[in-house]
């Protein structure tokens, strides 16, 4: 009988937020019988030590002179990215730095101080990651299988879709036929409220949360948790050039999207203005 992949999962500085997430993940328990796991933060496991695993997975920013299990934070991730055959980044805050600090791989717009062990790495960011990303991540690193990369070291299988892609709100969107606030039904959250799913690489709206919601369905904006701008500023609203967005959504040229623009300003579509005007009553 082979012998059960051997997983360490560490943590920087966090919230254990990405753990929380998976706690989430509906097969956890069959998962985990597929794993030895060594050491979690959260989960009854022996107590740390520096040692060889085949997946070291990571979760939370990185800080100079932060301390984490006794250890130097920098000093303990170089240790053990060298000791580990794989390394999976679980969450925004590992992959970019996110709200606490530095990023293993990147930090924000620069290389982050591990790049240099990209070819052993897998990025899979979120705040948090849906759990089935992380699974799925898991899964595939520990049976040995290929997932193609893009160009973040993120899986395509889940990141080259757009969190727009599959939100029941883009006729709105394409129609330009505004929510004025959060919570409405109907309309589209881009223009007003600050929508970042035409720049967020993530399956959100395809395979939702809790196999039933997402932020656009319960009329919340994207937030855009899984980019390296994440948090951004002046999180609800979308800044404007003379009605244009400063920002045209992601594989649209500035040319297509105007044109498409002024077309659908220049008709109307009354069957959606119509259920805009129903919500509001």
């Amino acid at each position: 009988m082979l012998s059960k992949p051997k997983i360490i999962w560490i943590d920087g500085v966090s919230c254990y937020g990405c753990s929380h997430s998976f706690y989430n993940y509906p097969e956890i328990k069959t998962l985990l019988q597929k794993i030895k796991l060594l050491y979690h933060p959260l989960f009854p496991t022996n107590e740390f030590k520096i040692q060889k695993c085949d997946l070291l997975v990571i979760e939370g920013a990185i800080k100079e002179n932060f301390l984490r299990m006794d250890f130097d934070l920098i000093d303990l991730i170089t240790q053990m990215i060298k000791l580990s055959k794989k390394v999976l980044l679980i969450g925004t805050c590992a992959v970019y730095g996110g709200i606490f600090g530095e990023g293993v791989l990147f930090n924000k717009n620069k290389k982050g101080i591990f790049f240099p062990f990209k070819d052993k790495i897998i990025a899979v960011p979120g705040c948090p990651p849906h759990p089935e990303w992380i699974a799925y991540a898991i899964e595939m690193l520990i049976e040995n299988k290929k997932m193609l990369l893009d160009n973040e070291f993120r899986p395509k299988e889940i990141f080259s879709y757009t969190s727009h892609m599959g939100c029941i709100r883009n006729e709105y969107f394409e129609w330009k036929i505004d929510a004025k606030n959060f919570g409405e039904k109907e309309g589209c959250l881009f223009y007003e409220q600050g929508c970042q799913g035409p720049f967020t690489h993530s399956s959100c709206n395809k395979i939702l949360w809790n196999e039933v919601n997402s932020k656009p369905r319960a009329g919340t904006p994207c937030f855009g948790c899984t980019e390296r701008n994440f948090p951004k500023k002046n999180l609800f609203m979308t800044e404007k050039f003379m009605g244009i967005p400063a920002e045209i959504p992601i594989g649209v040229s500035k040319r297509a999207y105007l044109t498409i623009s002024g077309v659908a300003k220049s008709l109307r579509n009354e069957r959606l203005e119509r259920k805009l005007i129903d919500e509001d009553n």
